[in-house]
């Protein structure tokens, strides 16, 4: 019966002998995500954003790992789904916030990072409807000495649109003081080019899934083209994501789309791999 739930309304599961072990790890997973910021397990990996024409790096994504004691490095794909359930993700995502100024600044008085632009932090939809959202990014920003103009705070759509009027809210209160916002994921949600003149953005971030078929589907190389326009109409910074092929990045940089991340570039790595890494254009 969970495991149906958790798939949606009117679908249904047959009782199997896996299913119960399966959901048997889901709670043990779920009860030790409880401890798992308070116990010193998450870890911070990261991913460069890149100018696609040089491939310069000019931002940053954190992304959160968990070191499980038993299990080792879980990537986000295992437990983020079971932290919104839980309401772990609050905790998690303040740990990422803080630990991803923290170390940015610290960048910013070294030779290696400080020709970084930004830090893009990936912001849950249970912690855009904690109250006093934007009060904690502040308090964040005074507590590790991070200017604002360093973050850019990712969102997905569908709590954009959902709680519009509490969630804009909020994005305003931070946009006002320089912190960037960019809708993640762009295109798989809820919302649509015509609603992009009202949202508080600054930055859209096509997913992986639009990228992968503009070599081969014409239609979708239509559909990656006109995003990428209206975004320039509308003065949004435009953000590939999931770029593998050379030939991917060569289509983008054609059609006018200026940053991009993804494998053929880097995949997220430590924060002391990630200063070691070569720099420059290619």
């Amino acid at each position: 019966m969970t495991m149906a739930k958790t798939e949606g309304k009117n679908t249904w599961q047959k009782y199997q002998d896996e299913l119960d072990r399966a959901m048997a790890g889901r709670m043990e997973l779920r009860a030790a995500l409880n401890e798992a910021v308070s116990g010193d397990q998450m870890r911070l990996h990261l991913q460069p954003i890149v100018d696609l024409s040089t491939a310069d790096v000019v931002g940053v994504e954190a992304l959160v790992r968990w070191e499980h004691p038993r299990r080792g490095l879980l990537g986000p794909n295992e437990f983020i789904e079971l932290s919104e359930e839980s309401g772990a993700v609050i905790a998690i995502g303040g740990w990422v916030l803080r630990e991803a100024l923290r170390l940015f600044t610290g960048w910013q008085r070294t030779r290696q990072g400080n020709r970084l632009g930004y830090v893009s932090v990936n912001v849950s939809a249970r912690q855009l409807r904690t109250p006093g959202f934007a009060d904690q990014v502040r308090a964040v920003l005074s507590e590790t000495g991070a200017r604002p103009e360093w973050l850019l705070l990712e969102i997905i759509e569908s709590p954009v649109l959902h709680n519009a009027d509490l969630v804009w809210r909020e994005l305003g209160e931070l946009r006002s003081i320089g912190v960037r916002i960019a809708i993640d994921d762009f295109g798989t949600g809820y919302a649509s080019l015509s609603c992009l003149s009202q949202m508080p953005v600054d930055v859209l971030k096509i997913d992986k899934s639009f990228i992968d078929d503009i070599l081969h589907h014409p239609q979708q190389m239509v559909l990656v083209e006109t995003i990428v326009s209206v975004a320039h109409t509308l003065d949004l910074t435009v953000v590939a994501e999931g770029i593998e092929l050379v030939e991917h990045r060569d289509a983008l940089v054609a059609m006018g789309c200026h940053y991009g991340q993804g494998y053929l570039f880097s995949e997220p790595m430590t924060p002391e791999d990630f200063l070691s890494a070569p720099r420059g254009t290619s």
